[in-house]
């Protein structure tokens, strides 16, 4: 419970969350959206992973990550995130991210 706690204090990786929300991305497409380094884009990631809120598949040279549906901080987390104005937008953009890769307009 005290890794869940502590992946949740940090601002980036509650947005990480909210931009997982709708699909899986690449650590790439996910720093694409950070300004941060790599570096620490990873360790955010990495612990996000071990706290059982994120899960990683490596695909070649790509790892895609995506959230652990199971998990109970999850589900409280996309509860709050339903009226977080940040994760909102967030949200909306990870809807519109799904919705490219499936070649439809979801949720517009």
């Amino acid at each position: 419970m005290e890794k869940i706690f502590e992946a949740l204090a940090s601002t980036p990786r509650r947005k990480i969350l909210a931009y997982l929300s709708e699909t899986e991305l690449s650590a790439g497409d996910i720093a694409s959206r950070f300004d941060m380094t790599k570096p620490s884009l990873s360790k955010h990631l990495k612990i996000l992973e071990a706290a059982g809120l994120v899960k990683s598949d490596k695909r070649g040279s790509f790892v895609f990550y995506s959230l652990q549906k199971d998990s109970l901080a999850n589900t409280l987390t996309s509860f709050v995130q339903q009226v977080c104005p940040v994760s909102t937008k967030l949200r909306k953009e990870s809807k519109a991210i799904a919705a490219t890769k499936t070649g439809g307009v979801k949720g517009a």
